[in-house]
């Protein structure tokens, strides 16, 4: 686990569970012997001080991640700019917040990790995305200002504690990075997600140690590669892999831009799309059959009747057995039968 986390930076975390989580999805395909449930169990073992990683946001987005613990220095002052910016979900607190964070963090320091029954307040709270009490609402802003850590989950539900007891005192002892060392962690992040990419202007300045310029026959324009990867590059014949489902956002197709130039695949994650407007459909998983991006099937997993059920499916000419034999992959790593 922890080496899958080193080789892509971050793993990006959701919630939504229709046939497993995004992070699971990401990392079955990565990690031997992997299952549902082991990137969380990963993050949150008990212990003070024995943790290698945590959950916080990127920087510069609301994307909710796992990242190693090194990575805190170049949070500090994203998160500190989140205390002067206005916003419901992620900005300054608002003085009802500002008051009841007091009696929120006296909890905690008392009483150890505890979620939206931090304290008794009945109060809703403005309307942001997945707060709707008071209480939720400044630990949701708490967490975003680097006050508060998730220390564990219980379900769906994120039980948060004091910073001092999710992360070894060494880490957050660690100054603030510097802008153009946090502008160079992030250009070497993308690199380390996405494996092949391109750059922008400033990124690439930031970088330009690190990296080799890439040409793609066919393919306009010019893209980069960690000087690590480009080995890889130069020996790489076509492996036969056993045909698979990708996760919505997995690192292969997350530039959807080169997806669509190297492997002719439009593909779009549609769960916030109108219903009438979807082409794949809910959950669409795309279909990865060799080298090639070959189509897509849409489950459901229904836990209660033991059942993975497909809701939509298109498979390229000749792939429609990597189809089924990718979903009943993913059905047995669910354990249900299709």
């Amino acid at each position: 686990m922890a080496d899958a986390l080193t080789h892509h930076g971050y793993i990006q975390i959701d919630p939504i569970n229709v046939c497993g989580r995004m992070h699971d999805h990401i990392l079955r395909n990565r990690v031997a012997g992997y299952r549902e449930g082991d990137l969380l169990r990963f993050l949150h073992e008990p212990g003070t001080g024995r943790r290698t990683a945590f959950e916080h946001h990127l920087p510069t987005t609301g994307i909710l991640v796992a990242l190693e613990a090194e990575a805190w220095p170049h949070l500090i002052a994203a998160m500190r700019a989140r205390t002067r910016r206005a916003g419901a979900w992620s900005g300054r607190l608002t003085p009802r917040e500002a008051e009841l964070a007091k009696p929120i963090l006296e909890a905690l320091a008392e009483r150890g990790p505890l979620g939206s029954d931090a304290v008794d307040d009945p109060r809703p709270g403005r309307r942001a995305w997945g707060a709707a009490t008071l209480v939720k609402a400044t630990l949701q802003k708490l967490f975003f200002h680097g006050r508060v850590l998730i220390s564990r989950r219980e379900g769906g539900r994120r039980l948060y504690d004091l910073p001092e007891r999710v992360l070894p005192a060494t880490v957050l002892a660690l100054p603030e990075a510097a802008p153009e060392e946090t502008a160079r962690w992030e250009a070497l992040l993308k690199l380390r997600q996405r494996r092949l990419t391109a750059l922008k202007r400033t990124e690439l300045a930031a970088v330009v140690d690190r990296v080799r310029p890439v040409r793609i026959e066919g393919v306009a324009g010019v893209f980069y590669v960690l000087r690590e990867d480009e080995e890889y590059l130069a020996t790489a014949t076509e492996v036969t892999v056993a045909p698979r489902l990708l996760a919505p956002l997995d690192p292969l197709i997350y530039d959807r831009s080169l997806t669509r130039r190297l492997w002719g695949f439009d593909y779009t994650w549609e769960v916030y799309t109108p219903p009438a407007k979807r082409r794949r459909g809910y959950y669409a998983l795309p279909l990865l059959a060799g080298a090639e991006l070959a189509g897509h099937v849409d489950p459901k997993a229904d836990r209660k009747g033991g059942r993975l059920e497909v809701v939509g499916r298109e498979a390229r000419r000749g792939h429609a057995g990597a189809a089924t034999a990718a979903t009943r992959e993913l059905a047995g790593f669910l354990g249900l039968r299709v």
